[in-house]
């Protein structure tokens, strides 16, 4: 498990846990995000993190901060993020569209596999789903063998570098590039 995630008591089987898609309103400079608070409360969830340069002062400061300020993914159940909803205003749910208030769900099978992937990286690069092209990713693969045996996806492919990654997407929300062994990848 990554510096990213928090992991709280397991749900119940009474409980409807699922992955939430959460906002975080509050500014990027905030002292207690969202992330913060949860990771108070004991409750698991998985924001992208990378880390940034800061000048305060003069001074450069390297620190760990969300890639998307305001982009969270909770798992748990309704009944105990509505009350943290109801008590603390800069954080929400995202709701589908064209329905009426049905918050965002991201499948667990698919959010345990994109964790994983980011966990498993040294650094994962992120993209938003408008930031993906076709031209980024035109060749389907699967890894056979090391951290991310089983995982299929598009080759990503970058003008200049000699790396290869893997592009792991959560459709219509995020996608994580991460880099792969040569020796590992087959063409599909």
């Amino acid at each position: 498990m990554g510096d990213n995630e928090t992991v709280s008591q397991p749900c119940t089987m009474g409980n409807d846990c699922r992955w939430y898609v959460m906002r975080d309103l509050t500014r990027p400079n905030a002292k207690h995000p969202a992330y913060a608070m949860l990771a108070g409360e004991g409750i698991r969830f998985f924001t992208p993190m990378t880390w940034k340069i800061y000048t305060f002062g003069g001074r450069r400061e390297r620190r760990w901060v969300p890639v998307m300020h305001d982009l969270l993914f909770v798992y748990s159940s309704r009944d105990v993020i509505d009350p943290i909803v109801e008590r603390v205003s800069t954080f929400q749910y995202r709701f589908t569209r064209n329905s009426h208030h049905e918050p965002m769900v991201v499948r667990t099978e698919d959010m345990e596999r994109f964790i994983r992937a980011v966990d498993v990286s040294q650094a994962p690069q992120y993209f938003r789903p408008d930031e993906v092209t076709a031209a980024m990713c035109h060749r389907r693969v699967r890894i056979i063998g090391g951290n991310l045996d089983g995982y299929e996806g598009s080759l990503l492919t970058t003008r200049g570098s000699k790396k290869k990654r893997l592009l792991i997407e959560l459709p219509m929300l995020l996608a994580a590039a991460v880099e792969v062994e040569p020796e590992y990848i087959q063409l599909l």
